[in-house]
C-alpha cells in the first residue's frame, strides 16, 4: 500500500492441525477506527499486535477498549522480537498499566513473541488461537440459511459489484438469493483469497461474492432468503427506510442548525464528495473528514461511494459547489474534461493522511482570523498647540519604536487609559511625513480627540490579522466550556 500501511481490510484462511483459522486484517492507524470496530464485532478472538521496539500507542489502547466493550477474548502478539532494540517486558508492563495482564506475569491473557521477518513464534501463535477457539466451544449450524457480514466491498470494472463476505452461520452456495443492506442479489460466483472458485462456503469462512445489484457498505449483513422476489421486496423497503432517514437528517441540519448559524454569521461550509476503490476506505475517509467540522466550518460529506467518478458525481458537485475527493482511483479523460468545463476540482490521493491534511488546511483557511494588536511605538506629549480650523496638535518626543501615520493610538494619563483613536496628521518640522523614528520630535494630530495634556503618553499599535488553526478553535471551545461550568457552579 502507498505509505507502507494497511489501508484496506483483508480476510484469509490458514490451516493448523486440520483446523481452519480465518484472519481479518484491519488497519491500525487512527483514521480507521470504524473499520476496527466493525472487525471486532464479527470476530471471535482479537490478536493485538504491538511492536517490541515501540510502545503501546493510542490506537492499541483503543483496540483494548474495543475488545472489552465487545467482550471478545484477546491474544497479544509482540512482534519485531528479532530486532536488537526489542524490549518485550516494557510492552508487557505498559499493557498491565491498561488492564491487560499477560500469562507470563500471572494474568489470563495469552502473549506470544513473534517475528514476521524470521517466522519465530508464528506456530505458537496459531496453536494459541486454536486453543482459544476450543475453550470458547465456537459452534455454527452449516445446514441453515447462510448469514454473514460484509468485510469489504468494491466495484470491479469487469465483474461489477463484489464484496468480501465472512460467513457466520449456515453454508453459502452459488445461486443463493440474498439481501445485503439496501441491495438484493443472487450469488453468481464465489472466490477464496487466492482467486480460486468456490461452490459452497461453510461457517467462519471468508469469500468474495459476485451477484449484487449495487455495491453494499462494509458492515452490512448478508442474509440468504427463499427466493429472489422476497429479496427484492425486502431490499426495496430497506432502501425507502434509508432514504427517509437520510432526508430527515438533512432537513434537521439545513433548516435548523444551518439557518441559525448562518444568520449569526458563524458558519462556513465545505462540501465534499468522497469516492474510493473500496467501501472501507470510503467510510474511513468520510469519517475522518467529518471530524474536522467545528463551530465555524462544517464539513459536509454529501456523497460517499465506491468505484470510479461518474457524470452524476460531477453534476452533484456543480449543484452543491463541492470538491471531489478521489482515493486510489483515476477518473477517465471524459470525466476530467467535464470537471474542468464545470469548474469542479477533483483531488486524487493514494495515502489517507495526505487527504486529511489537505482538507484540514482548507478548513483552517475558512476560519475567521483573529485581530491582534502589534505595538509599534510610544511618544510623550511635551507641548500642546491649538491651530485654528484644525484643532489641537500634540508636540511629541518619540521615546520608543516608531510612530506611523497609519497607526491606532491609545492615550494614557498617569498610567490610566483615557481613550483610543487614530493618527490624523503627522509632521516633522513643517513637512508631512509617513513615520518618525525614536529620538525625534514631531507634531501629531489625533482624529476626533481633544482631551490631551502635556505629560500624556501615546501608545501606537496596528491591528494585524492572524490565521487561526483547528487547535485554536478547540482551545476556545474548551475555555468557553470551562467558563460556562464555573458560572453554573457559582449559580
Amino acid at each position: 500500500e502507498a505509505g507502507g500501511i494497511t489501508q484496506h481490510i483483508g480476510a484469509y484462511r490458514v490451516k493448523i492441525n486440520d483446523q481452519d483459522i480465518t484472519f481479518l486484517d484491519t488497519p491500525g492507524h487512527e483514521a480507521f477506527t470504524a473499520m476496527r470496530a466493525r472487525g471486532s464485532q464479527v470476530t471471535d478472538v482479537i490478536v493485538l499486535v504491538v511492536a517490541a521496539d515501540s510502545m503501546v500507542m493510542p490506537q492499541t489502547v483503543e483496540c483494548i477498549e474495543l475488545a472489552k466493550r465487545e467482550k471478545v477474548p484477546m491474544v497479544v502478539a509482540i512482534t519485531k522480537i528479532d530486532l536488537p532494540t526489542a524490549n518485550p517486558d516494557k510492552i508487557r508492563a505498559q499493557l498491565a498499566e491498561r488492564g491487560v495482564e499477560v500469562e507470563q506475569w500471572g494474568g489470563t491473557t495469552s502473549c506470544v513473541e513473534v517475528s514476521a521477518r524470521t517466522g519465530q513464534g508464528m506456530d505458537q501463535l496459531l496453536e494459541t488461537l486454536a486453543l482459544e477457539a476450543e475453550v470458547q466451544e465456537l459452534k455454527a449450524n452449516p445446514d441453515a440459511h447462510a448469514r454473514g457480514a460484509v468485510v469489504e466491498s468494491k466495484l470491479d470494472v469487469g465483474k461489477g459489484s463484489m464484496a468480501t463476505i465472512l460467513v457466520q452461520n449456515g453454508t453459502l452456495h452459488v445461486g443463493d438469493p440474498f439481501v445485503c443492506g439496501i441491495y438484493a442479489g443472487r450469488v453468481r460466483a464465489m472466490f477464496n483469497e487466492r482467486g480460486e472458485q468456490l461452490k459452497a462456503v461453510p461457517p467462519s469462512s471468508p469469500c468474495q461474492v459476485l451477484g449484487f445489484d449495487g455495491t453494499p457498505q462494509a458492515g452490512d449483513d448478508l442474509i440468504v432468503v427463499d427466493d429472489e422476489k422476497t429479496a427484492r421486496e425486502i431490499a426495496s423497503k430497506c432502501r425507502m427506510a434509508a432514504r427517509e432517514r437520510d432526508l430527515r437528517a438533512r432537513k434537521t441540519v439545513s433548516l435548523e442548525n444551518s439557518f441559525n448559524d448562518k444568520k449569526e454569521g458563524k458558519l462556513s461550509e465545505l462540501n465534499l464528495i468522497v469516492k474510493a476503490d473500496v467501501g472501507g476506505s470510503a467510510e474511513a475517509l468520510a469519517a475522518s473528514l467529518e471530524k474536522l467540522t467545528n463551530r465555524e466550518v462544517r464539513v459536509n460529506i454529501i456523497r460517499k461511494g465506491v468505484g470510479t467518478i461518474t457524470e452524476s458525481d460531477i453534476l452533484l458537485a456543480t449543484t452543491a459547489s463541492a470538491i471531489i475527493v478521489s482515493f486510489h482511483l483515476m477518473p477517465s479523460l471524459s470525466i476530467r474534461e467535464m470537471a474542468q468545463k464545470e469548474g469542479i476540482e477533483i483531488r486524487n490521493y493514494r495515502v489517507i493522511y495526505d487527504c486529511i491534511e489537505d482538507i484540514k488546511n482548507a478548513v483552517e483557511g475558512l476560519l475567521k482570523p483573529i485581530m491582534r494588536e502589534e505595538l509599534s511605538g510610544e511618544a510623550e506629549i511635551r507641548q500642546v498647540f491649538k491651530i485654528p480650523k484644525i484643532g489641537l496638535i500634540a508636540g511629541c518626543m518619540v521615546t520608543d519604536g516608531e510612530v506611523d501615520r497609519t497607526s491606532h493610538v491609545r492615550v494614557y494619563r498617569n498610567g490610566v487609559e483615557l481613550g483610543t483613536t487614530v493618527v490624523q496628521s503627522l509632521k516633522r518640522m513643517k513637512d508631512d511625513v509617513k513615520s518618525v523614528a525614536r529620538g525625534f520630535e514631531c507634531g501629531i494630530g489625533l482624529k476626533g480627540y481633544e482631551d490631551i495634556k502635556e505629560g500624556d503618553s501615546l501608545i501606537f499599535f496596528k491591528e494585524v490579522k492572524v490565521a487561526r488553526t483547528l487547535k485554536d478553535v478547540a482551545r476556545e471551545e474548551a475555555e468557553e466550556k470551562a467558563k460556562k461550568t464555573a458560572e453554573e457552579e457559582v449559580k
